[in-house]
């Protein structure tokens, strides 16, 4: 193993109680349209109130700040908790434009993630993002985290539920 990498831990669980002692962020995707109401969203919002209403502030307001493909914000949920919620979907439908997951965009997310994880001294939790509703492939996504976070040597735990 390169030194300075911290492996990928995948476990069983719910990325919305990470299991870590110390600064955590749980990280997600969202899309560039505004829609919030699918997927893992739901299980932060029946958790967390804030984020869904940090993200459609930031998505109505978007004329005036940095909201699209790339783009990233941070939502405190507690003292030692924060909510990533991460643009990395192009609408919210497989078309003909294929699955709405921008690899590009989600890496931009997560190489800006990285530097906000080593400033907070935090350790990153996810489900397997890019996956679900956005219908990216893990095989794709995985070399995306790996390089923008584990080789940063940002701890990251990914969750599959159930």
């Amino acid at each position: 193993m390169l030194a300075g990498v911290t492996p990928l831990r995948i476990i069983k669980g719910d990325a919305t109680s990470p299991q870590a002692k110390g600064p955590k962020v749980v990280a997600h995707v969202c899309n560039d349209v505004g829609g919030w109401g699918k997927g893992f969203v739901l299980a932060v919002s029946k958790r967390w109130p804030q984020p869904e209403r940090d993200y459609r502030d930031w998505h109505r307001h978007r004329a005036g700040n940095d909201f699209a493909l790339g783009a990233i914000r941070l939502v405190r949920v507690a003292p030692d908790l924060c909510v990533a919620n991460m643009v990395g979907q192009r609408g919210t439908r497989t078309g003909s434009n294929g699955p709405p997951i921008r690899y590009d965009a989600v890496e931009r997310c997560l190489t800006s993630l990285a530097d906000h994880a080593q400033a907070l001294g935090a350790s990153v939790h996810m489900p397997r993002i890019g996956c679900g509703l956005a219908g990216g492939t893990w095989t794709r996504m995985e070399p995306i985290i790996v390089r923008t976070l584990c080789e940063r040597d940002v701890a990251v735990t990914v969750y599959d539920h159930g």
